[in-house]
């Protein structure tokens, strides 16, 4: 288990920016896979993005082009830029680490979760 804190959520409005922060307690550096998922009432939590430590990256089909995932292992923290944000990207957006990333997309094999932060897009 790694604790994970989001911040970074709010309001924005259709076409707009938010960058969400995940600060974990421990070294990054140790964490191979760490991502950014987000879940609507309602729907089974979804990926959005994730990373390795090493730079390897995936996306969900709806954040290629829009968001982009990256972690700044020396200050343990990860980061998700959400530009052209719409209003069907509002959920509650989760950061995850510790899985294997090429089943990143298995909720059931994150072994640990932030608390999770609002995002809410107005049209």
């Amino acid at each position: 288990q790694v604790p994970l804190v989001e911040s970074g959520g709010g309001l924005a409005q259709a076409g707009g920016s938010l960058r969400l922060s995940c600060a974990a307690s421990g070294n990054m550096f140790d964490i191979n896979s760490m991502g950014w998922y987000r879940q609507v009432p309602g729907k089974q939590r979804e990926l959005v993005a994730a990373a390795t430590s090493g730079g390897t990256t995936k996306y969900a089909h709806f954040a290629k082009g829009r968001f982009s995932i990256s972690r700044d292992n020396a200050k343990n923290t990860m980061y998700l830029q959400m530009n052209d944000l719409k209003p069907e990207d509002t959920a509650v957006y989760y950061c995850a680490a510790t899985f294997p990333f090429s089943r990143a997309a298995m909720i059931d094999e994150i072994g640990s979760w932030g608390q999770g932060t609002q995002v809410t897009v107005s049209s």
